[in-house]
């Protein structure tokens, strides 16, 4: 007898919509591709919105087999399902000549000219570490780059939220162009972040230009900006002052030795931003600026400075001294600092009591980094205050600079302290101390 019954159907064809969504979620394109070919629902599921609103596209740039699918794919992916963006990263790794800048400015004039046209939700764009004044970029291929990359900002600057640049290195006029671009329809522009950290090509006085403040005195509603210390000056702070004190909540500075930094910023400017901005954090990077009257030009007490990196990047200075700073400046911010990250190389002097009784001081410090030479003794005495309450650290790494190649016996030490201290630490601390060779 025949079954005229319907064969029993595999239980992934009852397999939730959610859950279905969820496994295309973790693959990559090619076995979205093949999965989509099972069945139509497998097929409609491929076409989930909620799976191309994020997307990484990443270019070689080395030669390679890989670099022609590198440039369909990214292309392949606009025109299927670039109409769901809403974030988008593009990397352009380490330019190897100028056809491969080539090819990638083509190759975005494409991906941008495409997604302009089909794309109203894009909402937040990050091309970072371009370095456009290398010389693999040659001029026309830098400047049409450029000039796609602003037009496509223009199409976007009605909903765009987000923009990440840092790294472009470009000129003042360039930066200044693409940042226009933003406000191109209202003359305004509500985008609440911004990134332009090493977006100027190093040495650029930007601090001086009336065409800067003219730009940024475009930007009506940024939350959090991001930029290089040859930015500030007394008019961007008055600028921000007047337009961006109601939704200005971070201020991140990165402040670098070839960076021009001796404009002078009165502590008035600062004072009348942090009134008008109470929620305002600044947070300041120094790469190798690190000599105490440089630093004391700076960092003003009026700033309501959150967090500070101080990095030397190994190098070190028989006539510098870290002292001063540790003594003198950054005591200013025990109210209010939160977090402290301190890179040097100080054998020269020994800075233990300095660098502990300004932890102690700091009522907020909840984040510690240090790689310094210190001693042991300087760990225990730092996690027997926290025991007994007298600060408030919740993480602390410290890697413990030495002279000698073998740190067999600070291994040891760090190992006593640890079970000393181990239920704090396990309990209440990241936590990450080593002794290292700095030989």
């Amino acid at each position: 007898m025949e079954d005229d019954s319907e064969p029993e159907q595999s239980c992934w064809a009852y397999l939730p919509d959610v859950c279905l969504s969820n496994m295309f979620w973790w693959l990559d394109d090619r076995d979205r591709s093949r999965a989509a070919l099972v069945c139509k629902k497998w097929n409609q599921a491929m076409y989930s919105g909620s799976l191309w609103r994020t997307r990484t596209i990443t270019f070689s740039g080395r030669p390679s087999r890989s670099n022609t699918s590198e440039f369909e794919s990214a292309l392949w992916y606009v025109k299927r399902f670039g109409k769901y963006l809403e974030h988008l990263e593009i990397k352009f790794l380490n330019p190897y000549n100028a056809v491969l800048t080539r090819k990638f400015q083509v190759t975005m004039r494409g991906l941008l000219s495409r997604l302009g046209k089909c794309n109203s939700r894009l909402v937040s764009l990050t091309i970072q570490h371009l370095e456009l004044d290398r010389l693999v970029w040659k001029n026309g291929i830098r400047t049409q780059f450029i000039k796609n990359v602003s037009t496509f900002l223009k199409r976007m600057s009605k909903h765009l939220d987000y923009l990440n640049l840092k790294g472009a290195r470009v000129t003042l006029e360039e930066g200044c162009e693409l940042l226009s671009s933003l406000s191109y329809l209202k003359n305004k522009s509500f985008a609440s972040e911004i990134n332009i950290e090493d977006f100027f090509s190093h040495h650029l006085s930007i601090y001086s230009s009336p065409l800067f403040h003219q730009t940024m005195s475009t930007f009506r509603n940024l939350v959090i900006l991001t930029l290089n210390y040859n930015c500030i000056s007394d008019e961007l702070l008055d600028i921000l002052c007047e337009h961006n004190a109601h939704s200005l909540w971070t201020i991140n500075i990165k402040c670098h030795i070839h960076d021009p930094h001796g404009q002078v910023v009165w502590g008035m400017s600062w004072a009348n931003l942090a009134k008008r901005a109470p929620k305002l954090k600044v947070n300041f990077f120094f790469e190798r600026v690190m000599k105490h009257n440089s630093l004391a030009r700076i960092l003003l007490a009026e700033i309501p400075l959150r967090s500070i990196s101080l990095r030397s990047c190994y190098f070190s200075d028989p006539d510098w001294s870290m002292r001063p700073t540790l003594t003198n400046l950054l005591p200013a911010y025990k109210h209010i600092l939160q977090k402290l990250t301190l890179e040097f190389n100080n054998d020269h002097e020994l800075l233990d009591e300095e660098l502990l009784q300004l932890v102690l001081s700091c009522e907020r410090l909840f984040f510690l980094k240090v790689w310094a030479f210190l001693s042991v003794a300087f760990v225990e005495r730092l996690l027997q205050n926290r025991a007994e309450g007298k600060c408030v650290l919740c993480t602390i790494k410290v890697r413990i600079y030495t002279t000698r190649h073998e740190t067999s016996e600070e291994d040891r030490l760090l190992r006593d302290i640890y079970k000393k201290f181990r239920n704090l630490i396990d309990s209440e601390l990241n936590y990450f101390v080593i002794a290292y060779p700095m030989v």
